[in-house]
């Protein structure tokens, strides 16, 4: 059986994993899901010195006294396990990257959307240090099956996600470590994906070497809530 470490996404605690976590132990696995420095029931230490490092932390002493780990990082979670991943390739069996990708070497998530997006967030966060949570409402694309039910609880546990975590990036070495990787595509399809490489396109291009596999969920953009079921499957 496997020793697995769930990493949520933006403004996310572990509770997002609750569902997840429970088939996966009922399976016979164990299952580790972390709360990053700054949020959920761990918001009373958010701070400006707060980022991808503070955050790389946490999950290094989540994995503590597992010799091996499955690592499943959510969507914004990609910098800070990527990091971990490229660091600590002795550590891991398996990454698995849920409706997200590591981005390129001195790439942030802020950096990663659009001009419009960027200006709107810096906005938003003005002199704080924390970037606000997004209303969730039912709908379509990134929404995708999230029902009201999901939408309350969501708009009541989520907590605004630390600036430095959305702001910082980190340096990748030239030999990215051939440890298996998978994605599990809920928000476009593995076809698409599979067009982006071949067509070496700077954010996918390092998702064509032989360790990567891709599996689909479609959904919106939070399966551990719409699809939990199906995503604690493909675990």
């Amino acid at each position: 059986m496997a020793n697995y470490v769930l990493v949520p996404g933006f403004w996310l605690g572990a509770w997002a994993w609750d569902q997840v976590v429970e088939r996966l132990r009922a399976a016979g696995h164990q299952v580790r899901a972390v709360t990053l420095t700054g949020l959920a029931e761990r918001a009373g230490e958010l701070s400006p010195e707060v980022g991808v490092e503070t955050h790389v932390a946490d999950i290094l002493a989540a994995m503590d006294g597992w010799e091996e780990v499955v690592l499943v990082g959510h969507s914004g979670a990609n910098v800070p396990v990527t990091a971990v991943a490229d660091r600590h390739p002795e550590r891991l069996s398996r990454v698995v990257y849920v409706d997200t990708a590591p981005l390129p070497s001195g790439v942030a998530v802020i950096d990663f959307n659009d001009e419009d997006t960027q200006k709107a967030w810096r906005a938003q966060v003005g002199d704080g240090h924390a970037l606000d949570v997004p209303a969730f409402e039912p709908g379509e694309g990134q929404f995708a099956g999230l029902t009201e039910e999901h939408c309350a609880q969501i708009r009541a546990k989520t907590t605004p996600h630390p600036w430095g975590a959305v702001t910082q990036s980190v340096q990748r070495p030239q030999q990215i470590p051939a440890t298996p990787k998978t994605m599990v595509a809920s928000t476009m399809p593995v076809a698409l994906i599979r067009e982006l490489i071949a067509s070496g396109n700077p954010a996918f291009a390092a998702l064509g070497t032989p360790e990567w596999t891709f599996v689909e969920l479609p959904t919106g953009h939070w399966p551990m809530f719409s699809r939990p079921a199906d995503l604690a499957a493909l675990l």
